[in-house]
């Protein structure tokens, strides 16, 4: 085998070595990105479901206590407070 050939043999080897890297490198961002918007699309149905429920219950003329860390707000609707 002339050295050419060991050459080209060795290249080629090479060249298919990148490409696959590369191929891997665009496999695992893209399955990251996927994660991430499946993660923020439950975080947003989430943070819908909440808001919905606060609303619901303070449409009852009821306080709703929100907690957020140490402290506590009361909410009722405004249209109860008019009644």
């Amino acid at each position: 085998m002339g050295k050419g050939k060991v050459f080209s043999v060795i290249v080629t080897l090479l060249l298919l070595l990148a490409v696959g890297y590369i191929g891997f490198n665009f496999y695992e961002q893209d399955k990251q990105q996927k994660e991430a918007d499946t993660f923020q699309q439950g975080a947003q149905y989430g943070f819908e479901q909440a808001i919905l429920s606060v609303t619901q219950q303070a449409a009852t003329c009821q306080q709703v206590p929100l907690i957020v860390g140490n402290q506590t707000v009361n909410m009722i609707a405004i249209n109860c407070l008019q009644q």
